[in-house]
């Protein structure tokens, strides 16, 4: 083939096919294999980095790691009648929560965030129901678990304690299925 000095059908090079970006021993710099053992190579750095997470997570989920929760005062029981509820705080500040009592001696508190969309649940004294508003989802105030509405799951049960006259929260109780 004849090579052409005008400006349509030159041959930028002197050969005629296209291996002129092979280099030395006719090796490319970074052909299909290299590629494939850089992105397997990436892929395992990259399963290896994520194994202490996986293991965090697994640990929880499996129950292994129990969260410890300060003990916290909610309320007097001379200051609770039967029938009645009291709003608090825990285990953090910014988490609301709903103390029922019950009975003579029987109370029960629950996180008070509706476990549909996190809408606030209030205690209806007179259906003695736990209540969310927002999507009409009711709640039983001894088990925690859902009657009505979209809520699926039951809402996560605080730990209470009765001592010297108060009533304490002392954990979160994991919720199970």
């Amino acid at each position: 083939m004849e090579k052409d000095n005008g400006k349509n059908n030159k041959i930028p090079f002197d050969e005629d096919n296209y291996t002129h970006n092979i280099h030395k021993a006719n090796e490319r710099l970074l052909d299909r294999r290299g590629f494939m053992k850089t992105m397997v190579g990436a892929a395992g750095v990259f399963a290896i980095s994520t194994l202490p997470w996986g293991g965090l997570a697994a640990k929880e989920l499996m129950g292994f790691h129990t969260k410890s929760h300060a003990k916290k005062k909610i309320v007097d029981i001379a200051s609770l009648a039967i029938g009645e509820s009291a709003e608090f705080a825990y285990p953090s500040e910014h988490e609301s929560a709903l103390l029922i009592r019950l009975g003579e001696n029987e109370y029960k508190a629950y996180q008070n965030a509706c476990t549909h969309l996190k809408c606030p649940v209030f205690w209806n004294r007179e259906e003695e129901k736990m209540v969310c508003p927002c999507h009409h989802g009711y709640f039983d105030a001894k088990s925690g678990k859902p009657t009505a509405g979209p809520p699926r799951r039951p809402l996560p049960e605080i730990v209470v304690v009765v001592e010297n006259e108060a009533v304490f929260a002392t954990g979160v109780k994991r919720y199970e299925t």
